[in-house]
This record gives C-alpha cells, sequence and structure tokens, in this order.
C-alpha cells in the first residue's frame, strides 16, 4: 500500500452523493438547438472554420485556435449552422460569448474516423498532435489544453504521474459514476499519457467515500504497475496540490506548477478522452454531468453533448423550479449561480445543482469579523484568510500578494467555517483580478514607455546624422573655399589675373566706340560711294576672362554663404545679398560675352558675302 501523508486544514461538508449514484450513467436527449462556445479552454478564444447556412458532420472541426493556447472545437452531431453569435454562456461573470449554434438534423452522421490501433509505433508528437486535433482539454479543473500539458518543459522530468478520481467536492459524481462503468476507458487513457511522458510512477488517488470505484479500478489495473492510492474523505482533498501533498508528501512551491517537483496530474475524464482520441479517432463532443439537487425529482449522471442547454437536461432530470432556490454550476463550494437556464454544457461543466432553499440558504448579512481564526485553521494552502480579507477589502491589493493571495485555491474553505458569513473568496477574486487588471495596464505602459523610448532614440540617432552630415559638408565648403582661395593667389602670383573693373571698363569703352562709330556713320545715302569704317572688335579674350572671375567670385561667395548657414552666423543676410549681386555680374558678362560673339559672326558673315 502506497504511503500517504496529510494537508493541513480542510473541512467536511455533507457530501450529498448518495442522490446521483442510485442509477447508472444516461444518455442524455438530443435538444434542438446546440450552442457551442467558441472558448471552452484556458488560452485564446477559437475562430469558426464554418458559415452560416453550412451542413456538418459529427466529429468535423468547426473552430480552431490558430495561433496561440488553446484546442478546437468540434459538432456533437450532424446537422445545420443557425447562427454565430453572442450567447449566455456558463462563466461566474454572467456574460455573453460568441458561440455556434446548430440545428442537428437527427441523422447524427459521423465524419470519417481514423483511429489508431498502435499509438506506440507513432511518434510522441503524432500523439500528442492527435490529442491537441480531438480538442481534449482538462475536464476537471480551468481546461488548460492536454497535449500541452502532457509536454512539460525538457528540464522539468515528470517523475509521477497521478490520475485524480478524488472528486471532493459534494454533490459532483461525474467522475465516481465514470471509474464505475468506464475503468477500461481511464486505464487505456492513462497509460498513453504514462507513454508520452515515461514517468517513473503512475498512481491513481481515489477517495475512501466511492467503494464501487475503488473496486473498478482496481480490477482494471490488474497485471499493470499502475498503483491505486485509497485516501481519506476531505476537503479539498481533490485539489491539486492537495492530492499531490497526500500522495507524494511534496509541497508545489508557492507560484509553482506540479512540473517544478516533477510531478503531473490528470482527470479521470481527461483520461477518457484521450482515450477515445486515440483508440477511436473521435473528438471530445460529449462529457458526463451530474444533475442534482432537491430541485430535481429524478438526479443522476448524463452523458450530455457539448452544447446541450442546461434547461433540456434539468427537464430530463425532473425539474421543478418551485422547489428550486438556486441554480448552481460545479458544487457548492467551488461553483457559481447560474442566471440563465439557456446556457450550453462545456467541456469544463461537470455538475448543475438544483438547490433549494433548505440545502443552500440565502447567505446571511455580512458581519464584522471576530477574529476567531477558523479561517486559518481550515486554509488547506496555510495562507492568512483575515488579514487576506483586510488588505483586499481595503484595496491595499499590494500587501495582499505580499501574502502569496494568488496561492489560494478559491476552494471555500474559509467562508465555509467563518461564523460572521463573510464571503471571503469572493473578496480574493476581486482583489486577483484587479491586481491582474493593474499588471495588464503596467503592461501596457511600460509598452508605451519603450516605444517612446525607442522613438526618442531614433530621433536623436537621426539628428546625430544631421549633424554629422551637416560638419561635413561644413568640412567640404571649406576646404573648397581655401582651394578656390589658393588657386586665386595662384593666379595673381602667375599674372593671369585681371581685374574686373578694368575689364569691365574695356567692355564699355568698347561699346562706347561702336556707338560713336554708328553716329559718324549717319544714315546712308544714293551718293555714298565709301564704305562705313568698320566698327572695332570686341575683345573676346578680356570678355572669357571677366566671365571666369565673375563664376570663380560667386562660387566663393556660395561656399562662404554655406557655411554660414551651417554655423548660423550673423551674416548669412550680407552674404546673400553679395551672393545675390555676384549672379548679376555673372548674368551681365555671359550677355557682354554673347554679344560679343554674335558682332563676330555678323562681322564675319558679312565679309564672306562681299
Amino acid at each position: 500500500m502506497s504511503q500517504l501523508w496529510d494537508f493541513s486544514g480542510g473541512i467536511h461538508p455533507p457530501e450529498n452523493k448518495r442522490q446521483s449514484t442510485a442509477g447508472p450513467i444516461r444518455p442524455a436527449a438530443l435538444p434542438e438547438r446546440l450552442v457551442l462556445p467558441l472558448q471552452q479552454h484556458i488560452g485564446v478564444p477559437a475562430e469558426p472554420l464554418v458559415h452560416v447556412g453550412d451542413r456538418v458532420l459529427k466529429g468535423q472541426k468547426i473552430a480552431d485556435v490558430t495561433g496561440g493556447l488553446g484546442v478546437p472545437v468540434h459538432a456533437p452531431t450532424s446537422g445545420i449552422v443557425e447562427q454565430i453569435a453572442l450567447r449566455p454562456v456558463p462563466h461566474p461573470s454572467g456574460m455573453e460569448d460568441w458561440c455556434i449554434v446548430l440545428k442537428p438534423d437527427g441523422e447524427d452522421q459521423w465524419l470519417p474516423l481514423e483511429p489508431v490501433r498502435d499509438y506506440k509505433k507513432l511518434e510522441r508528437d503524432q500523439v500528442l498532435e492527435l490529442i491537441r486535433e480531438a480538442g481534449v482539454s482538462g475536464m476537471g479543473g480551468a481546461g488548460f489544453p492536454t497535449n500541452v500539458k502532457l509536454r512539460p518543459p525538457r528540464d522539468r522530468k515528470v517523475q509521477t504521474l497521478i490520475l485524480n478520481g478524488a472528486e471532493c467536492e459534494p454533490y459532483i459524481t461525474a467522475d465516481d459514476m465514470t471509474m464505475r462503468e468506464r475503468a477500461d476507458e481511464v486505464i487505456a487513457g492513462l497509460k498513453v499519457m504514462s507513454w508520452i511522458l515515461r514517468p517513473e510512477r503512475c498512481v491513481i488517488g481515489i477517495e475512501d467515500n466511492k467503494p464501487e470505484a475503488i473496486q473498478a479500478m482496481g480490477k482494471a489495473i490488474k497485471g499493470t504497475q499502475i498503483e491505486l492510492a485509497v485516501i481519506p474523505t476531505k476537503y479539498p482533498s481533490g485539489g491539486e496540490k492537495q492530492l499531490i501533498q497526500i500522495l507524494t508528501g511534496m509541497e508545489v512551491p508557492s507560484g509553482g506548477i506540479p512540473a517544478d517537483i516533477g510531478v503531473m496530474c490528470q482527470n479521470v475524464g481527461t483520461a477518457v478522452a484521450v482515450s477515445r482520441a486515440v483508440f477511436e479517432g473521435k473528438p471530445l463532443i460529449s462529457r458526463i454531468v451530474t444533475m442534482t439537487g432537491e430541485g430535481v425529482s429524478d438526479p443522476g449522471n448524463f452523458e450530455a453533448l457539448l452544447g446541450t442547454p442546461v434547461q433540456s437536461l434539468l427537464t430530463q432530470a425532473g425539474f421543478d423550479a418551485d422547489r428550486t432556490n438556486r441554480l448552481v454550476s460545479g458544487g457548492p463550494m467551488m461553483g457559481f449561480t447560474l442566471n440563465s437556464l439557456e446556457v450550453p454544457i462545456t467541456k469544463t461543466s461537470n455538475c448543475v445543482i438544483a438547490a433549494s432553499e433548505r440545502e443552500l440558504p440565502t447567505p446571511a448579512p455580512e458581519q464584522p469579523c471576530i477574529r476567531c481564526g477558523q479561517c486559518a485553521d481550515a486554509c488547506p494552502m496555510e495562507l492568512l484568510p483575515q488579514q487576506l480579507f483586510w488588505y483586499s477589502k481595503a484595496g491595499e491589493f499590494d500587501k495582499a500578494e505580499h501574502l502569496n493571495l494568488f496561492d489560494c485555491i478559491e476552494c471555500g474553505a474559509c467562508s465555509y467555517v467563518c461564523p460572521s458569513s463573510i464571503p471571503l473568496v469572493q473578496y480574493y477574486r476581486h482583489a486577483k483580478g484587479e491586481i491582474r487588471v493593474q499588471r495588464a495596464e503596467q503592461l501596457k505602459a511600460d509598452r508605451a514607455r519603450e516605444r517612446f523610448e525607442a522613438r526618442q532614440a531614433r530621433l536623436e540617432r537621426e539628428q546625430e546624422e544631421k549633424e554629422l552630415r551637416r560638419k561635413e559638408r561644413a568640412k567640404a565648403a571649406a576646404e573648397a573655399q581655401a582651394r578656390k582661395k589658393a588657386e586665386a593667389e595662384q593666379a595673381e602670383a602667375d599674372g593671369t589675373a585681371t581685374d574686373e573693373r578694368a575689364a569691365k571698363a574695356a567692355l564699355v569703352e568698347q561699346a562706347l566706340a561702336r556707338k560713336k562709330a554708328k553716329a559718324e556713320q549717319g544714315p546712308a545715302t544714293d551718293s555714298d560711294s565709301q564704305p562705313a569704317p568698320e566698327p572695332p572688335r570686341p575683345d573676346l579674350e578680356a570678355l572669357e576672362k571677366q566671365l571666369t572671375q565673375a563664376r570663380s567670385k560667386l562660387e566663393t561667395m556660395q561656399g562662404m554663404l554655406e557655411e554660414a548657414k551651417a554655423q548660423q552666423a550673423d551674416n548669412v543676410d550680407k552674404l546673400e545679398r553679395a551672393v545675390a549681386k555676384n549672379h548679376d555680374r555673372v548674368k551681365r558678362a555671359e550677355e557682354a560675352l554673347t554679344e560679343a560673339r554674335q558682332l563676330l559672326a555678323n562681322a564675319t558673315e558679312s565679309q564672306s558675302t562681299e
């Protein structure tokens, strides 16, 4: 017999399990509509693969997660996609979510299945992909994708694989009945998971209040090395961390996961889903749901198609609204109130309680804390519920987090024993939600700051590059100016430089001479026999030198202007005026040279004509 350990705290609420275990598991009737939420697991919501009006087959993939954490959603039966719309879903918030509404056609026509006869001939990644494509996620907790959970980090070898059959919460008997009637499927799924993980030890933990399940599972594991551990009945022994401590004596570190200590837990229902995915090729399209409470006359466990409205199951269980005070999804300790009968069964739905006023009376008004300490005694995580309550209520969330608020498993044991009727778990959930919001806002602010800092760095880099280019231009301009100055000095030393004013004066004298000659010539008459005197020939060499000098001076002035602008000097305006004047001088010199060349060309043409 396996050695067992104990965990701190815990309570013994009334079990109320016999009501739903009197008969076998019953197949639920096919409803008129199946409402399939796109998010039935932790992670990213699935995206529809079908459109309104499409006909789908049983087992056909109708939604999938293309990126991120998640698993597909499949059609539980053949029919027509009637809607893709917002519908009520089972959630504590009572809010709506996107769902695919399927109208069954009554034919229940399967998609061709591809079962695997010998999974050991496949690669482990191939088997994990089969499990993922079947849409298998955890069916006993928050719905973590099973294929991801079965792929722990390489540095965290799983030494012990635990199958959780404790089912410690009152009223719920879905796992109990599954182990009684489908023990072979449970063990087959466990063997597949064991083959993937290769643990040193496989153990099934069942509370001692389930003798029929213990007997059935004991018979199913004969001839194997799987251990069966019968544990004392105490709530919440079915909690993952508590069951690990009971069966191994080890504690999951604060903020850690079971894989950190080489342990992994899987649910009984998950094992059945894995078995069907591998050996039958069937996706996860149904699950066992406990329908119980004094509000139903025929309680029991139903195998219901996913998407079946709660109202349909309640009707089959003999629902009486007059006797029902409250509808609860899940157990009385960790479940939540249902605000609508239209909410569907999902992969994580294990129980619906139609509770009477006697079973789940209206909570008494909250009274001041009397500091009795019963909440601390009952806490299975050895936290300080009283201090957590004070900090959560006061909005001092950082102090609550410092006291390991996120280690709280929200089992409700503290609220159950509180004589002041303080809804402690609600305060903790509120505090966790606020902290998550603050973290998300902080992450958003950090990302915005990173983007701002990246932009500032880019602007500074661009400014530095711009300044470097300006300095390079200024340096090039200074070198060009120095070069031109040196060339001018060299030309002057060689005697080739001409005085601009002298050249200008020569040009003016030439123009005046031409004008005087033209005036002396006078108007031409018939008696004139002598030819008109030839005008003086313009000095092209002088005019070309004058233009060269004017252009050189213009370039020098432009270089000085560019340097002054780069250095933001005070004489920029003065240099701009000087550059403009030099532009005019160059233009006049070019016009004079052009005119002189034209005169020479005309004179040459006249001589050739004569």
